[in-house]
């Protein structure tokens, strides 16, 4: 028995439940679709996706404000009735069509967390967008011999979990972009098993590098302000890595001068349609040390 979760907010979302919703029912699974709509404002997708209302075993809730994609989260757990939450972000698309089917073959095992990775399409696509694109296909496609190195790295598009593990690690409702390193975080504290496997979907909301670099720099921002309410651990990720070799070193300082004195090229050629990645990083560094650097003035 699984419960499909899926959160929404100004994105049509007919084309994954119909494709979920058959292959549930192919894969002979008791089986329910949740789909929550946090306060959307786009009149299109409200429409499309309140019209989807002739499936079986599905639900459409519409939340009267936006609660943040954490909060709309927890209330779809609240909200279901099974033991396993697979949790489906509204722009994915399953790969396979035994996508469902793979997922309740590895229910048989018992496991807490089953996360199935994500994947792009190969073709690129338009210049404005090939910053998120381009990290998405180094940095977040990556298969399952290589995601063992580092178990708890996890994306919560798309993830299989126990409803009283969700519950137990999805520990706060603040609205804010990035807190899956803070659900990561937890899992690893309490050190529960993730298992992976080969089960992508899809990433298609693909943002624009511009977009992508202010919603990076609000997720550094969280990672920061988790540290410090001592709600995450400071050596996670790359990121608190990297500052923390800085300021071994003693070269905090030099850094922030170096990035700053080229700071204006970085930005050009991160909206170009060659982005350097290398460049991504030290500028998200940058940000952070500049936050860490405030705070210890």
């Amino acid at each position: 028995m699984i419960s499909i979760l899926i959160p929404t907010y100004n994105f049509s979302i007919g084309n994954l439940v119909k494709q979920i919703h058959q292959q549930a029912i192919d894969a002979k699974v008791i089986f329910e679709i949740i789909v929550i709509d946090d306060g959307s404002t786009n009149k299109k997708s409200i429409q499309e996706n309140s019209a989807i209302c002739n499936l079986s075993n599905y639900q459409y809730i519409a939340n009267k404000e936006n609660i943040g994609r954490t909060a709309t989260r927890n209330l779809l757990a609240k909200t279901a009735n099974y033991d396993y939450l697979l949790y489906l972000d509204a722009d994915v698309l399953p790969k396979t069509t035994n996508f469902i089917k793979k997922y309740v073959e590895s229910i048989n095992a018992n496991p807490a967390v089953v996360y199935g990775g994500i994947s792009y399409y190969e073709n690129p696509p338009e210049d404005s967008k090939i910053l998120r694109w381009k990290y998405g296909i180094k940095r977040e496609a990556i298969n399952v011999e290589q995601r063992l190195k580092h178990p708890y790295f996890i994306i919560s598009q798309n993830l299989l979990i126990k409803k009283s593990v969700f519950l137990k690690v999805n520990s706060i409702n603040t609205n804010a972009y990035g807190l899956d390193i803070l659900f990561s975080n937890n899992l690893k504290k309490n050190t529960i098993n993730v298992v992976h496997i080969d089960n992508p979907v899809y990433h298609l909301g693909l943002e624009t590098s511009k977009s992508f670099i202010l919603k990076s720099f609000e997720a550094v921002k969280t990672t920061y302000l988790l540290e410090e309410k001592k709600l995450l651990d400071d050596d996670l990720r790359p990121l608190q890595k990297s500052y923390q070799r800085l300021k071994k070193w003693h070269i905090t300082g030099l850094f922030n001068w170096f990035i700053t004195l080229f700071k204006n090229n970085i930005e050009s050629n991160l909206v170009s349609k060659n982005p350097s990645l290398f460049l991504f990083d030290l500028y998200r560094l940058h940000y952070y040390t500049q936050l860490k650097t405030d705070d210890n003035a």
